[in-house]
């Protein structure tokens, strides 16, 4: 439907055996739940391993935004190359050869176009990259998962959560820039509860620590006389939000008023649940977004579940910026004709804030009102809903809500 925004292309020696293995670890990360949603075509994940026309040949070309594929099939907006730098690798660079030219194309091409054309490369063996062809070639590009995983997070979940980070920043034009993880959370706290709250922030954020990421802590980091609201909307495209939901947290006033700012900024957000006892009431401003338990074992929280909180957040962000990039390639195309490109599905509190702001400029009559989303689609009756409040605002016009494959399936 529209054209591709991201292809990631994992390159390994055939001697490097975990290759395969790492290449099929991202496969199924970029072909996961997490960005089946998006419109087709948003991410795709290629490999280039075997040589290409001869015995020790280096493998298949890479398709790239200066080097297009054949038959005018269209180039992806960017282009992620993925080197595991292993041992084999090295090996085959030193001499010279077709994996030396291969690999200094590569490099020449990220730095020709560096904004639409990235290298991620992960060490596969340390010793690769130690006074070698390979280390001269690929030394200056900074490594993903380099540093060995916490006992309770995985090497898989790293190199994904890496990657996905690297993309996000990639994708939406802030390499330089980490993303930044704004933890919210509540400071009243019941007397049962004190001492477990307190040990959950100093979890998250040890946790935090040990990635790539980068945690904004408004005790901390909140200077006197900011507006937080103002400050957390003019990081939205850096950031993501962090809920740590304990018994109280949904009813404090300013825990609500930084979740309602942060969905209307339409940031990435993710709740850790981490109810000890009950919450006396929930609120319908913390609902509609990703959801994770976080479990405790003999009164310890679990460090793994911090992580599995952090890897939703990370492709949330990757998420989010292919969503955008798929916008402004529809502006093109007449048939995709939407008045709201959502980047959650819509809840009547975001409905209503774009109602407020874009209702002036949607003409009256007979029209429809259309707004897409990433799937999974909405229920009858959660349509049902944002369909009176449209009735209750307008006096005519109609709500069509749809996913990619609504769209898909009635042939654009």
């Amino acid at each position: 439907m529209l054209s591709p925004v991201l292809e990631i292309y994992v390159v390994w020696h055939p001697d490097d055996g975990a290759g395969r293995a790492i290449a099929d670890e991202i496969i199924a990360h970029f072909h996961g739940t997490a960005f089946s949603g998006l419109i087709g075509g948003a991410v795709e994940v290629f490999v280039r391993s075997e040589p290409w026309s001869a015995p020790g040949d280096a493998p298949r070309k890479i398709f790239t935004p200066i080097s297009p594929p054949p038959n005018d099939v269209a180039a992806a907006m960017f282009t992620a190359v993925v080197p595991i730098l292993g041992n084999g690798l090295a090996g085959a660079v030193e001499d010279g050869g077709p994996w030396s030219v291969y690999l200094s194309g590569i490099v020449a091409a990220q730095k020709s176009r560096p904004k639409h054309i990235g290298l991620f490369p992960y060490r596969l063996h340390n010793n690769a990259c130690s006074n070698t062809q390979l280390g001269k070639i690929m030394g200056a590009y900074q490594t993903i998962a380099a540093s060995a995983p916490h006992q309770e997070d995985t090497s898989a979940n790293a190199r994904c959560r890496d990657l996905s980070q690297a993309l996000a920043q990639f994708v939406a034009g802030d390499v330089g820039l980490q993303l930044i993880a704004f933890i919210s959370h509540t400071k009243r706290v019941s007397a049962a509860e004190a001492a477990d709250v307190l040990t959950l922030i100093e979890l998250v954020k040890s946790v935090i620590a040990s990635t790539h990421l980068k945690d904004y802590f408004d005790a901390r980091d909140l200077q006197p006389g900011t507006d937080w609201a103002n400050t957390l909307t003019k990081y939205a495209g850096i950031s993501a939000f962090l809920a740590l939901r304990t018994d109280l947290y949904a009813s404090r006033e300013w825990c609500q008023r930084e979740m309602l700012t942060a969905k209307r900024a339409g940031m990435p957000i993710v709740i850790l649940d981490a109810l000890g006892y009950s919450e006396e009431r929930g609120s319908f401003l913390m609902d509609h977004v990703p959801r994770t338990p976080i479990r405790t074992l003999d009164q310890i929280w679990s460090r793994r579940d911090v992580y599995r909180a952090l890897n939703i957040l990370v492709d949330e962000c990757l998420k989010r910026a292919l969503w955008q990039c798929q916008q402004e390639l529809a502006k093109s195309r007449s048939e995709v004709a939407v008045s709201w490109w959502a980047p959650h599905a819509p809840e009547p509190v975001t409905f209503i804030d774009w109602i407020e702001a874009n209702g002036a400029d949607i003409p009256a009559g007979s029209d429809v009102l259309r707004i897409l989303h990433p799937d999974p689609p909405l229920g009858p009756d959660e349509r049902e809903v944002l369909e009176q409040i449209l009735r209750f605002g307008r006096s005519s016009g109609s709500l069509d809500v749809m996913t990619p494959r609504q769209l898909a399936a009635r042939g654009g």
